[in-house]
């Protein structure tokens, strides 16, 4: 008998996938299943031509299933708190996670609902309004709820991320240095926040238009909490004001659509002073740590972009943010 060769990351056949979802969720037998991306975690589309849901496949060695479970617990406090989140969908047997064994081990997949509407960069004015409405009904259930999953400070968004990004590149490149840099400036700023002015609680760490949709710039929906734990409910707010800076490089278009962000998220929830004075600074600290998350799983999903230019780009996009700011290092 031949031996199988190891394998680090499969993809999943849709045909299987589909056969087993039509069991387990007790689907029609005109489901269909097929492929959407294949990134940090394996997306599928599944259509019983009367509803369309994503089924989630998390790579093998990423999320544990204590750690996704606590995901999955956010989306449904969410969920019952009629805020505007995609939501894990139970199977026959009242299962949120299922368990296949890949070649590579044990990959977990989860079935969430599909959101409503589309996924655009260039949303209008008014969907800024809504975005910054619904994050804030969100944050106003995720505040002071507290996951097992990780605490996002200063070390786990700075100072380890440097290293492990200074590794992957294992050259002492001038954007390196750079990062190296910006952790020494941001690290003291994010010990020293008083707390007592600082809503914490559940954060998502990766809101923006890619993990949205918009229908007809009536209603917003959320979704891929993969990355949510815990921290400043600020760090949502930086880092949506952040990817819409780097989407929209007229910074007139960024400045209107921001303070309708702004003015949509406090027609709900107030910012303290403290939170806005440190939000040109909390999406730095994020992108420090999105930079190294893409040098540690390189291996396991596309990576023809991951090069010096991609860093360099990386870098010029947190530079111009703090020339916008007037934020100096030096």
């Amino acid at each position: 008998m031949t031996e199988i060769f190891p394998v680090i990351n499969s993809t999943l056949s849709p045909d299987g996938l589909g056969r087993l979802i039509r069991q387990k969720y007790g689907l029609s037998t005109q489901t269909e299943c097929s492929i959407f991306r294949l990134a940090m975690n394996h997306l599928y589309i599944v259509d019983d031509g009367e509803n369309k849901y994503v089924f989630r496949i998390y790579t093998h060695h990423w999320r544990t299933r204590s750690e996704i479970g606590e995901e999955l617990r956010l989306l449904n406090i969410l969920k019952e708190a009629g805020r505007p989140v995609a939501f894990p969908i139970a199977d026959r047997s009242n299962q949120l996670i299922q368990e296949m064994e890949a070649p590579e081990g044990t990959r977990f997949g989860v079935l969430f609902s599909y959101a409503k509407g589309i996924k655009t960069a260039k949303f209008s004015q008014q969907a800024s309004f809504l975005i910054g409405q619904a994050l804030a009904k969100v944050h106003e259930t995720t505040e002071d709820i507290e996951l097992k999953r990780m605490s996002y400070n200063a070390r786990n968004l700075l100072q380890d991320p440097v290293l492990k990004t200074k590794e992957f590149y294992r050259k002492n490149i001038s954007e390196i240095e750079f990062l190296e840099n910006l952790s020494a400036f941001l690290t003291p700023k994010m010990e020293n926040l008083n707390r007592q002015n600082m809503r914490y609680g559940a954060v998502h760490l990766d809101v923006w238009f890619d993990n949205l949709h918009i229908d007809d710039d009536k209603e917003i929906t959320f979704f891929d909490f993969d990355f949510c734990g815990n921290g400043y409910l600020c760090f949502d707010v930086s880092y949506f004001l952040f990817q819409l800076f780097t989407t929209h490089p007229n910074e007139e278009e960024y400045q209107v659509k921001a303070e309708h962000f702004m003015k949509g998220y406090e027609a709900v929830t107030g910012i303290s002073t403290e939170e806005k004075k440190f939000l040109p600074f909390a999406c730095l600290a994020i992108m420090t740590y999105y930079i190294s998350v893409q040098c540690d799983r390189f291996d396991y999903w596309t990576n023809i972009f991951l090069n010096e230019d991609h860093l360099k780009r990386m870098v010029g996009n947190l530079k111009r943010w703090m020339a916008y700011h007037k934020i100096g290092i030096e």
